[in-house]
């Protein structure tokens, strides 16, 4: 980016005064450090952040209706978060994503241990999710990253969906917080938040979530398609649980070699769950969910339904993405009187290679509506 002397003003105003872009000529060397604060950094950092190695966010205020876009940044570079990042509610509708980081390698996102991205969520709330009148923007879209790390980044009531990981390798996110917690509203009364899925992961591999905690409305982790993923050490609170899709009737629709570990879902609708959607095509095969601690779930403590999005309620379930070795080893606690403890609805043939040892989920109802229950597991 070339710095005319009419910009070099601006550059050195408060939006940048914690480090200044060191220059050759007019041009901003990459090594550069660059910090981007207040109401005027916003644009300073779009006209700037591709010339910077290390990018310090502190304090920023990001225009309604804007998306702070971190894309294609120079392989290597340290994105910090400082302060409060403030995303504020546009009455008029906005679809997102409210942050962007994707198309580049070996970057270090993190939140010191005092920021937090604030999403303005409660404004947005109206228990519709993104069925409601006025669009909501998601929040963190990372797309096409490879051999990089997300860390201690904390959300602050996301509007709907939070982390969007989609076409990324190698991608390690550790001590992440989602605290939706003032989105527990009643839906019915047109309160709460809803949609507000965690983490959303398409077309990845080798991803790891470690040490995630997640006070959501919706899944603690979707994932829609990939392979080699890990979700470990975390908290899952008030959401849908782990999820593995549904998967189905996408572009990408494989699913394999998935581990969620030492983890605990509390006060959830589910815990562990495999959707696949109704008449699609597919594969799921390799789930793993060991030593993960189920605590007050309301409908389903374990879940297997391979008819996931059938207009009818009555629908049989079909065989078209099988379901094969799914493996829960130390799955236990329980479900409220008013759910159900295990439900398994198969299709001819196409569950298979299921393996579950010290699974115990009690507190519930026995399911008396399972179909077709593959040698290993029970219902």
């Amino acid at each position: 980016m070339k710095i005319t002397a009419s910009l070099l003003p601006a550059f050195l105003g408060s939006a940048m005064a914690a480090s200044i872009p060191s220059t050759s000529g007019n041009h901003i060397k990459a090594s550069s450090s660059c910090t981007f604060s207040g109401s005027t950094g916003f644009d300073l950092l779009n006209k700037g952040h591709s010339s910077c190695q290390e990018i310090v966010i502190s304090d920023l205020q990001v225009p309604a209706g804007k998306t702070l876009s971190l894309d294609k940044l120079n392989p290597g570079t340290t994105v910090t978060f400082s302060g409060k990042t403030t995303f504020p509610y546009t009455s008029s509708g906005f679809a997102g994503p409210l942050l962007s980081i994707s198309s580049s390698s070996k970057l270090t996102i993190r939140g010191l241990s005092s920021s937090v991205l604030y999403g303005s969520g409660e404004k947005y709330w109206d228990g519709l999710g993104q069925k409601g009148p006025i669009k909501k923007p998601k929040f963190f879209q990372v797309h096409n990253l490879e051999d990089s790390v997300i860390e201690g980044v904390t959300i602050l009531n996301a509007p709907v969906q939070v982390m969007s990981i989609n076409g990324c390798k190698n991608l390690t996110v550790t001590s992440f917080t989602l605290d939706n917690k003032a989105g527990d509203g009643d839906w019915k009364a047109g309160k709460g938040g809803r949609n507000t899925d965690a983490f959303d992961i398409g077309s990845s591999s080798n991803i790891v979530i470690d040490g995630a905690k997640v006070y959501n409305q919706d899944d603690c982790v979707a994932i829609n398609s990939g392979t080699d993923i890990t979700f470990r050490n975390g908290l899952c609170s008030g959401g849908h649980g782990l999820s593995i899709g549904s998967v189905g009737g996408r572009s990408d629709n494989t699913v394999k070699n998935v581990l969620f570990e030492n983890s605990v879902i509390a006060n959830s609708e589910n815990g562990a769950r495999i959707k696949t959607n109704y008449g699609t095509t597919g594969l799921v095969s390799n789930i793993t969910y060991r030593n993960v601690k189920l605590q007050n779930i309301t409908k389903y403590g374990i879940m297997v339904d391979q008819s996931y999005g059938s207009s009818s309620k009555n629908a049989s379930p079909t065989n078209g993405v099988p379901i094969t070795g799914f493996t829960l080893s130390n799955v236990t606690g329980n479900v409220l009187s008013s759910g159900t403890n295990i439900f398994i609805n198969c299709g001819d043939g196409s569950c298979k290679q299921f393996e579950w040892n010290q699974v115990d989920v009690k507190g519930g109802k026995k399911s008396s509506k399972c179909l077709r229950v593959p040698s290993g597991a029970w219902c």
